[in-house]
């Protein structure tokens, strides 16, 4: 190639590259060696030249043993997918079990390995600050999905305003008319589902109803718990009016706890989800939800980390990391008549 063009193999090595200080003329030169000797770039040569493997690692928090979230990881990992396609690098997906033994090391082991030039961590781990100060420790940038405020300050980090969002839907059901409430929450180290709690609670504080009214269950994502815990609920002779859920799998798991105990939705009973997945459309009636963007933070998450990794500049937050939500009105949810609404 160096020799077709005239010039010497650095100069060659600047102009694949896209480099400065190379003239016009040469470059032309360079390119029109590359055009006649139909030269390819050796990717992974290159990568091993430069040190970097431009794979990013994307740890998934799952329970094998339990059924999965319905569409939360593969919603993520189809939008890191498409960011790492249009920046040039590859994803590679693992598992951990936040209950797991070990599984905080094995995360460790893989910022240390220097096979993946970066990860992305999700809730639970994206809120593990031990685990996010220990990997800061090997030099391997990282991005935290929907992290609450501890960890946001630690590391950069993608996720909606879960407080925001947690007080939108309240306030919509408030407007509703229902004064009555019951909260299927998410796992008590997920502190994402917490803010949801915190600012839901702080859209009935607004009307005067107290945290101590608000019936709370502690449920895990999944579909069987949303089924379980709605049944004990729905089952009481003094039940809400209105159930809100964590997220859509739990809903759908209470509507289906509802349609067996012949409740009319949402004549009987209010149902609302979070997440705005694609199972919420799909069941009946159709879950009124939060629409959180999941594959858009895919996506921004891998855009921040790959800006980490090759500026080695990126600050915990700035205005990029908060992405927008909106509630979603579909059929789930119904004016309470009898109630009077200021």
């Amino acid at each position: 190639m160096a020799a077709q063009a005239g010039v010497a193999r650095a100069t060659v090595s600047r102009v694949l590259n896209n480099g400065p200080n190379v003239r016009q003329e040469v470059r032309d030169r360079v390119q029109a060696a590359v055009r006649e000797l139909d030269y390819k770039v050796n990717v992974q040569a290159r990568h091993l030249a430069s040190g970097n493997s431009r794979q990013i690692a994307l740890i998934h928090a799952t329970n094998t043993e339990s059924e999965p979230n319905s569409y939360y990881h593969s919603g993520l990992e189809l939008g890191a997918m498409r960011g790492c396609a249009e920046r040039g690098y590859s994803l590679v997906t693992h598992t951990a079990n936040p209950e797991g033994e070990g599984e905080r090391e094995r995360i460790l082991e893989l910022a240390r390995s220097g096979n993946h030039d970066g990860l992305i961590l999700t809730p639970p781990f994206a809120d593990d600050l031990n685990l996010i100060k220990a990997i800061s420790r090997t030099d391997c940038p990282i991005v935290c999905v929907s992290a609450g405020p501890q960890a946001q300050q630690l590391a950069p980090w993608v996720g909606i305003d879960d407080a925001a969002a947690g007080e939108a839907i309240g306030d919509f059901l408030v407007r509703l008319g229902h004064r009555r409430f019951a909260y299927i929450d998410g796992p008590a180290d997920h502190v994402s589902a917490g803010l949801r709690l915190q600012g839901f609670l702080a859209a009935l504080a607004k009307v005067g109803i107290k945290r101590e009214a608000v019936a709370h269950y502690r449920g895990n994502f999944t579909f069987r718990s949303g089924v379980d815990i709605g049944q004990q609920i729905l089952c009481k002779p003094d039940r809400p009016s209105a159930l809100v859920c964590a997220n859509d799998d739990m809903a759908a798991g209470a509507l289906l706890a509802a349609h067996k105990l012949a409740l009319r939705i949402p004549e009987d009973i209010s149902i609302t989800g979070f997440d705005d997945t694609p199972v919420s459309e799909i069941v009946w009636p159709p879950l009124t939800t939060v629409h959180q963007p999941i594959r858009l933070l895919g996506t921004r998450a891998v855009e921040r980390l790959i800006d980490a990794i090759e500026n080695s500049s990126e600050a915990p937050g700035d205005s990029t990391s908060c992405v927008p939500f909106r509630v979603v009105d579909r059929m789930s949810t119904a004016r309470q008549p009898e109630t009077q609404v200021s």
